[in-house]
């Protein structure tokens, strides 16, 4: 069984969030019925669902593209304040598809943009390691660097963050490698690869020891590398990018069914026990 918001998410291209709303607003029906409750819980191939009269089925086709974004755009469908986003210059045929993830105004460097966002879903939430290179105001000091190697949580880590963000404690795991190639007074240049990308990440750290980040740009994404794509310019997979998506998310789907799998054993399980230990009621 799935929530309805994520099947339609998962098989068209319309985000969580718009699957949301055209639910609540009366456009989606299964099996005949209008559902207007995000969280109805469907089978996937058992209920035929339909938004504004066209079926939603299950697909196993998806296109993942690379941009090369430059900074001073948004990842975003548009800016109540105007500014450019990724979608301004993207041409209309990637207007539905779904960002990877987010890269901030001021950064730059390798997006990947699908049309099915359970694509999407399944590389945001992943470990798969992204490879950013850095320039910094000031030194790499031996703080930062015992940071980088066993990761650190901060109370407080609204440096480095938005002004508007509500998130203020972050715990930063350890970095999966970092490489200072220059390390001067005055700036200093580094590589490094993390496993996940949340909020500002690189940032809220190296604002952490005084140390602003003044240009950052993603290079690769697991196997998938920016290499020479111009900047603002489009590029599909290759074949072999292809064939390792497509064995990552084989291998996540697997490990989705057995984890499934498991907390329904457990639920039986608990139930049985429940079961057992109910007293027995006295005859009357």
């Amino acid at each position: 069984m799935v929530r309805l918001n994520k099947y339609i998410a998962h098989h068209s291209s319309y985000s969580r969030r718009e699957a949301d709303k055209a639910i609540q607003d009366g456009y989606v029906r299964v099996d005949g019925e209008i559902q207007t409750n995000p969280a109805t819980q469907i089978q996937e191939g058992v209920n035929i669902v339909y938004i504004s009269g066209k079926q939603v089925s299950p697909r196993d086709k998806y296109t993942v593209i690379v941009y090369n974004k430059p900074k001073g755009e948004l990842v975003t469908k548009s800016d109540p304040k105007g500014r450019r986003t990724i979608y301004d210059t993207l041409s209309k045929e990637y207007k539905h598809y779904v960002p990877v993830g987010r890269l901030d105004y001021a950064s730059e460097g390798l997006l990947l943009l699908t049309d099915a966002s359970r694509v999407a879903s399944a590389l945001m939430e992943s470990n798969l390691e992204r490879i950013y290179k850095i320039k910094i105001k000031g030194e790499v000091t031996p703080d930062m660097e015992d940071a980088m190697l066993k990761g650190m949580t901060l109370d407080d880590a609204s440096a480095g963050g938005h002004s508007h963000s509500k998130i203020k404690e972050m715990e930063f795991k350890p970095f999966i490698g970092y490489k200072v190639q220059k390390n001067q007074p005055n700036y200093s240049i580094l590589k490094v690869a993390l496993s996940e990308g949340k909020n500002r990440e690189l940032r809220r750290f190296f604002a952490h020891f005084g140390a602003e980040i003044v240009d950052l740009k993603r290079i690769s994404f697991a196997e998938i590398e920016l290499n020479n794509l111009p900047e603002g310019k489009v590029r599909f997979l290759s074949r072999s990018e292809y064939s390792a998506l497509a064995k990552f998310l084989k291998d996540e789907k697997k490990s989705a069914l057995k984890e499934n799998n498991e907390k329904r054993s457990f639920k039986s399980e608990k139930k049985t026990t429940f079961k057992e230990n109910k007293p027995a009621q006295k005859k009357r």
